[in-house]
């Protein structure tokens, strides 16, 4: 009988336009299992109006059903392209609020890495994107946020093959 092993999850988090979704596709395909992909993009790609904080708690309830459901397939390692976390950072600052609903499944989800994405890339212009000036300040939230939280977590700066290595390096130290 073989032994399944755990399920590690692995969260790459930070500001707009900062690699995220790059990242984590190369990450998947290094390791040879699956991504969970941005769920408010294909949300938002949908929504015919502005959205709301409203919005907020269905890309949540969103993002999680993504993550549970690639999780029954993947193998040992589960890539996640942002988390509950960015939704919050996002809510707060935005609405200068968070639903109780996102606060409570952010307490009920576990994690086991976080890679923080350095504002290090150049800005891409995207309708989806809205504070192209204030990415340092959205890093530092983020980066209070990582360093009050329990989960472990590295900073990812540099060029491509640097933020590469330096992902590789700390999933295979989870591993």
């Amino acid at each position: 009988m073989e032994l399944v092993k755990p399920l590690k999850r692995v969260v790459v988090i930070g500001p707009e336009c900062t690699g995220k979704s790059v990242l984590s596709s190369f990450l998947a395909d290094y390791f040879k299992t699956l991504w969970v992909r941005e769920y408010a993009r294909e949300y938002l790609d949908k929504l015919d109006r502005p959205y709301t904080k409203e919005d907020l708690v269905a890309i949540a309830k969103g993002q999680i059903d993504d993550e549970d459901r690639l999780a029954r397939n993947a193998n040992s390692l589960l890539i996640c392209d942002t988390d509950l976390y960015v939704i919050k950072i996002w809510s707060q600052f935005k609405y200068g609020e968070v639903a109780d609903e996102i606060l409570d499944a952010i307490n009920n989800r576990k994690y086991d890495l976080y890679l923080l994405t350095f504002i290090d890339i150049p800005w891409a212009e995207d309708p989806l994107r809205e504070h192209p000036k204030q990415r340092q300040q959205l890093y530092d939230i983020y980066l209070s946020e990582m360093q009050n939280q329990r989960v472990p977590f590295v900073e990812i700066k540099g060029d491509r093959e640097t933020r590469r290595s330096t992902a590789i390096k700390a999933i295979e130290k989870i591993l």
